[in-house]
């Protein structure tokens, strides 16, 4: 079965949110935070914090969800944010060996 996620990163002041969708979260996460593409939007505003994701087992279902959010003003984005990480913390860490 392939899974794909629809995540959502910020920076360590939260003032920026960047939604994205991959088939891989450990690696793109790592991408993000070793700034793997210096000019990209993410590289530039620092986001490298992992505060949300969904999990998806059809790649349809999870594009169509990614630009479901990537439409929602951004108080919505952190409504659903605090849903299922109210401390805003780092869920990189679901994605480690010290996580499974």
């Amino acid at each position: 079965m392939h899974r794909y996620w629809v995540y959502i990163i910020t920076n360590q002041r939260a003032t920026v949110v960047y939604v994205g969708m991959t088939n891989n979260i450990y690696n793109r996460t790592l991408q993000h935070k070793e700034k793997v593409n210096p000019d990209s939007f993410s590289a530039k505003n620092n986001l490298n914090k992992l505060v949300y994701y969904e999990e998806f087992g059809d790649v349809n279902l999870a594009i169509k969800r990614e630009k479901q959010l990537k439409n929602w003003h951004r108080e919505w984005k952190d409504n659903l944010i605090k849903e299922k990480n109210p401390d805003w913390k780092d869920l990189f860490i679901d994605f480690t060996i010290e996580g499974l």
